[in-house]
C-alpha cells in the first residue's frame, strides 16, 4: 500500500521525498527511467523524513530484524534498525559475505539472481522487516521473504521508498504487506 493511501495523504514530506529523487532517462539502458535515490541521500531533510516515516510505522511492531536488500536497502535499513531497536541484516548478492551463508535464487525478467544471508544472523521466531529502495515486479522482495522464512523468521512487512505503478493496489507480496512511500516520477527537469 502506498503511504498516501494509509494516513499520510497530503503529507508534505512525501512530496519532498519524491522531488528529491533524480530521474535519469535511458539508464542503464534505453527506455528505463532510472530512479536515482543518491540525490535523496544528499538532501538531509528528505532523507531524514524518509527514515522517520518508516520509523514511525515500525516502532511499535516488535520488529527485531531489519533485513536490507543489496545495495540500496543498506542505505535505509541500518538507520531504521537503530531507531527501532532492531538488528540490521544485509541480504547480499552471491559471494559477497564471508563464512557460511544460506541462499535463495530467484528469476528476473532478464535472467536469474540470488540473495545470501549469514547462517545464524536471524533466529527462528524473530520478527523481520524487509527494506529496499524500489519495488518493480516484487521478485527480489519475494526472494528475501522466502530466505527469511526458511530460517524461521516471521516477515511482518516489506517496505520500499519507491513503488512502480504496477504494484499500486498490490497490498500484499507473497502474502506479506507491502508499504511504499512514493511513486516514481517520469522525468527530471535537469535533463
Amino acid at each position: 500500500m502506498f503511504a498516501a493511501e494509509n494516513g499520510l495523504r497530503g503529507d508534505p514530506r512525501l512530496q519532498a521525498i519524491s522531488e528529491a529523487i533524480r530521474v535519469v532517462p535511458h539508464f542503464p539502458k534505453q527506455g528505463i527511467m532510472f530512479q536515482d535515490i543518491t540525490t535523496l541521500l544528499l538532501n538531509h531533510k528528505a532523507f531524514k523524513d524518509t527514515v522517520d516515516i518508516f520509523v514511525d510505522r515500525y516502532r511499535d511492531m516488535g520488529i527485531s530484524v531489519v533485513a536490507g536488500v543489496e545495495a540500496r536497502g543498506f542505505m535505509f535499513g541500518p538507520s531504521i534498525a537503530l531507531a527501532i531497536g532492531a538488528k540490521f541484516v544485509p541480504l547480499r548478492k552471491p559471494r559477497k559475505l564471508p563464512g557460511k551463508v544460506i541462499s535463495e535464487a530467484y528469476e528476473l525478467e532478464y535472467g536469474a539472481d540470488c540473495l545470501e544471508m549469514h547462517v545464524g544472523a536471524v533466529q527462528p521466531g524473530e520478527r523481520a522487516l524487509v527494506i529496499d529502495d524500489l519495488v518493480a515486479t516484487g521478485g527480489t522482495l519475494s526472494a528475501a521473504i522466502r530466505l527469511l522464512e526458511r530460517v524461521g523468521a516471521e516477515v511482518v512487512e516489506c517496505a520500499c521508498v519507491i513503488g512502480l505503478p504496477e504494484v499500486k493496489g498490490q497490498h500484499k507480496l507473497n502474502g506479506k504487506p507491502l508499504y511504499v512511500l512514493v511513486e516514481p516520477r517520469e522525468i527530471d527537469d535537469c535533463y
